[in-house]
This record gives C-alpha cells, structure tokens and sequence, in this order.
C-alpha cells in the first residue's frame, strides 16, 4: 500500500509571531514555576522557623530545669509524655519529669547545649541535641556529656514533647 505525502510546498506556513493561544500557554507555564517557587521558598522558611522554635524550646527546656521550672517543663510536655534517662535507664512518664524538675539541685557552673539536628515531618519533629555540664564531682570539676532524642507533636499549633531518650556519652566525662 502507498502513503500519499503532501509536498512540502503545499503545507500549510506558520504564521509570524506568537498566537494567543501559544502565548497563554507559555504564560501560564511561568505562573506556575514562579507559584512554585514561592511555595517552595515559603515551605522552606516555615521549615527554618520549626526548627528554631524547637532549638528555643530545647534551651528553655534545659534552663527550665536549672531554675526548678516546673511551670515551663509542664507547659511542654504531652500528656503522654515518656521519658528514658541516661544514668540507669529507667522510664518516667510525665509526672516523674516534672518531679525531677522540682527537685534538681545539683551544682553545674556550666551548661553547654549544641550539635543540634531537628528533622520536621509534619505535625512531628525529632530533635537531637548534646548537653555538656561542668560541675564539682567529689570536689573536682568534671563534664558530663548527655545526647538527647526528643519526640515532638503539634497540638493546635503547640509543639510538645512526647517522648524523650537520653543516652551518657561515656568516655567524655573528665575532669576539667
């Protein structure tokens, strides 16, 4: 069977310029990249700003306990909140929190929070951080060094804890 072909000199030319439609076309195709890149630039600065108001809960959280801060450690905590401590690995739930919260006394002349890393997943974050303190252990000066996972929710736009886990890091405390 044999294909008819039309000669290219009985095609039909295009016209010079842009028609609406091609025009409307490209427009619209702009619009979208320039939507999404400001979508993309709002997403990420809203990312930027989880993660600072997390960091800020982190330190005021710690500050907290300095200061036998019950009231703040109470406002971020979640009802269901558990916690697993570094020096035995014992669990405590929220009310054990906040019992260590009023009763810490311990002397630290200086408290070092940092090597943060906040991963934000929706209404979840996890937060890790170190927690460096410097204190007198049988009357020498000494660093205990902590690392932290923190289980954060956003409840009707407040972050709370759900969960935290502390881990010594051993071999680091020393005598300064």
């Amino acid at each position: 069977m044999r294909i008819q072909t039309t000669p290219n000199s009985q095609l039909p030319t295009p016209q010079k310029g842009w028609t609406r439609r091609a025009v409307g076309i490209w427009t619209s195709g702009v619009c979208a990249l320039v939507i999404a890149s400001v979508v993309g630039i709002s997403a990420q600065n809203s990312a930027r700003s989880v993660q600072q108001t997390l960091e800020k809960l982190e330190r005021d959280w710690v500050m907290a306990m300095q200061n036998n801060d019950v009231a703040f450690v109470d406002s971020i905590l979640a009802p269901e909140f558990i916690a697993t401590y570094a020096e035995d690995g014992r669990r405590g739930d929220r009310k054990d929190e906040l019992q260590l919260a009023k009763d810490f006394n311990s002397q630290v002349d200086e408290w070092i929070v940092d090597e943060f890393t906040i991963k934000v997943f929706g209404d979840t974050a996890v937060v890790w951080f170190t927690h460096r303190m410097t204190g007198p252990v049988q009357g020498k000066p000494t660093q205990i060094v902590i690392r932290y996972m923190d289980v954060f929710v956003n409840r009707s736009g407040k972050w709370l804890c759900v969960g935290s886990q502390a881990t010594r890091v051993t071999g680091t405390s020393r005598t300064v």
